[in-house]
């Protein structure tokens, strides 16, 4: 059994920080579990590019508010807390927090090794440096 919290996650190898978000990685490749989990703090007042062509992700809004918009079709979806969205189809899309920081619980698969960030086109590396245990 794998147990963890999230401030003993927060406080080790597994938390990443950029200038729009945070991430703390709970559950990662090397775990075995065929995908990754992360709580992820979008920053007020930010806006990120993401492009997840090596990867599918399922994002659940536990507080805040923003939006996301799917760059193809200009669509946007509100976000806010207690809104799922999945990105089923590697969607290229903008990732905005807007009156406060967006808190959500992130799933991975493929699952992340850890120090992933995204690169100038908004994606993650299928295989990314990871986290010494």
């Amino acid at each position: 059994m794998i147990v963890r919290t999230l401030a003993e996650c927060r406080h080790s190898d597994r938390y990443v920080k950029t200038e729009t978000w945070d991430s703390t990685r709970m559950l990662l490749k090397s775990d075995n579990m065929g995908f990754s989990f992360h709580i992820t703090t979008i920053f007020a007042g930010t806006e990120t590019p993401i492009h997840y062509q090596n990867h599918l992700e399922a994002v659940y809004c536990i507080s805040g508010e923003g939006e996301v918009e799917t760059v193809d079709d200009g669509k946007i979806y509100p976000i806010r807390p207690g809104t799922l969205y999945v990105l089923d189809k590697h969607d290229k899309h903008l990732l905005r927090a807007t009156t406060a920081d967006i808190q959500c619980a992130c799933v991975f698969n493929p699952p992340l090794n850890g120090k992933e960030v995204h690169d100038e086109n908004g994606v993650y590396p299928l295989e990314a440096e990871a986290v010494v245990e």
